[in-house]
């Protein structure tokens, strides 16, 4: 076994790597200054959620590009030919689900109406609905889907997942406008790509019943943002986002006004436990790359 190098922007990357075969780690601060050992260095480490593609180009013998998110969209055909791409699928998939179920709680059970009743010192009492025996669809059929479906059902919650293609328990993106008429809820966990850029559009969200909840927990881009503005202000449906186009939003959108919108900035993974589990993730991904094998998460076509 050859022994690599990899930059690591973190302390908790550091400790992740040590003891790791094959692999010597060197920290950098993640931003303009590279270290000495990046001239040598074939393996890097981006920061959480950065877009610094730049990083990747002043190494001159890089081959692996390891993400610590699952996203892959601010990467994904900005790198040569001869470096890989490898995401940190199965690190926040947990957390994610978590938010999603949060969030159907809080619109069903008329959460963000209540807080806004305490904070005016008012009591408001209403019967409200509840996420017990819902139908929910959920678009994206990898990690994210896979943890939501057992968080969802100790609710008595039927789910429906969709992928890229059928498969055993899985219907294919093609029929998912004949079945959104058959749920109460639509939870969008795609990764970004051509394919999925403007998925949600006005046709998607017009074969959604009459007040069902869409949750886009994937990136802003997959939904029309005008569309979803236009079906939210008639009060048709409802939604929760934890992700808008654009990002972050900017004051005087619509979306900050709009009814019926449950919106979070982009916390869905931010949980104090995240960034171990990513590089948690990363080493099994660059220890593999050690061993002279391909990193089970490599980022092809976008996927």
């Amino acid at each position: 076994m050859v022994d690599i190098r990899v930059l690591v922007p973190q302390e908790e990357g550091m400790a992740a790597f040590a003891g790791v075969d094959g692999v010597t780690a060197v920290r950098y601060d993640g931003a303009a200054e590279l270290p000495p050992e990046a001239a040598d260095a074939t393996v890097l480490i981006p920061p959480f959620l950065t877009t610094a593609v730049d990083i990747a180009q002043r190494m001159p013998k890089l081959q692996l590009v390891q993400l610590l998110t699952a996203g892959a969209e601010a990467w994904i055909g900005k790198l040569p030919e001869s470096v890989a791409l490898s995401d940190c699928r199965g690190a926040h998939g947990g957390a994610t689900a978590e938010w999603v179920v949060m969030t159907l709680l809080a619109v069903y059970r008329h959460v963000p109406q209540f807080v806004r009743a305490q904070d005016g010192a008012r009591w408001e009492y209403h019967q409200t609905e509840e996420l017990a025996g819902k139908r929910v669809l959920i678009v994206g059929a990898g990690d994210v889907a896979e943890q939501l479906v057992r968080r969802l059902d100790p609710f008595d919650v039927s789910t429906t997942l969709v992928g890229r293609r059928a498969r055993a328990g899985v219907h294919g993106i093609d029929e998912v406008h004949g079945l959104l008429p058959h749920h109460d809820a639509c939870v969008v966990v795609v990764p970004l790509t051509d394919e999925t850029r403007g998925l949600v559009d006005a046709e998607f969200l017009t074969a959604m019943p009459d007040r069902s909840v869409l949750v886009n927990g994937a990136r802003g881009p997959v939904a029309d943002t005008d569309a979803l503005v236009a079906e939210l202000a008639s009060g048709r449906l409802r939604a929760a986002l934890d992700v808008t186009e654009p990002e972050p939003l900017p004051p005087g959108h619509p979306l900050w006004n709009v009814p019926g919108l449950l919106l979070t900035p982009h916390v869905g993974a931010s949980v104090p436990d995240g960034l171990r589990r990513a590089y948690t993730v990363a080493a099994q991904q660059v220890a593999a790359f050690a061993r002279g094998e391909e990193p089970s998460n490599l980022v092809r076509n976008g996927y």
